[in-house]
């Protein structure tokens, strides 16, 4: 019997907390969501799909609140510091994940006023590599 099982509060938990923890590292809190998939792989790698998808939807919509909150800040004239951002449009949030850049990506984002689908499309896509390397690594 190892450590792990000891401590395991059984799937629904795990799972759960693998949301929270998702959508909390998406926000401006800092978190460590890929600890929390690698333990929950660890002690049930069944759980690969369900895990893959609440770490995606959790991180997406952590940073579809942040995109929210810079959405409702007013603009200022100068937006020079962000061309790159706009330049890029909504697929530069293939970098959402990044640690340091991905939140400040996110707020840029809704800050700009771009487009909330494309911006969620992009988010999801970026989370969810990020999330399966992480899966593909402990499995």
């Amino acid at each position: 019997m190892s450590f792990l099982s000891l401590i395991d509060p059984g799937p629904d938990a795990g799972l759960a907390a693998l949301f929270a923890s998702s959508f909390l590292s998406a926000t401006l809190l800092p978190g460590g969501s890929e600890i929390v998939l690698a333990g929950v792989l660890t002690l049930r790698p069944e759980q690969l799909v369900a895990a893959l998808t609440l770490a995606t939807v959790g991180n997406t919509l952590g940073g579809m609140s942040t995109w929210a909150l810079a959405r409702l800040l007013p603009q200022k004239a100068d937006t020079s510091r962000l061309e790159r951002v706009r330049h890029h449009g909504a697929p530069i949030l293939l970098l959402s994940w990044a640690p340091v850049i991905g939140d400040a990506l996110c707020a840029a984002a809704g800050w700009l006023r771009l487009p909330w689908l494309p911006c969620l499309l992009w988010m999801a896509v970026g989370k969810l590599l990020r999330y399966a390397l992480i899966a593909y690594s402990v499995t």
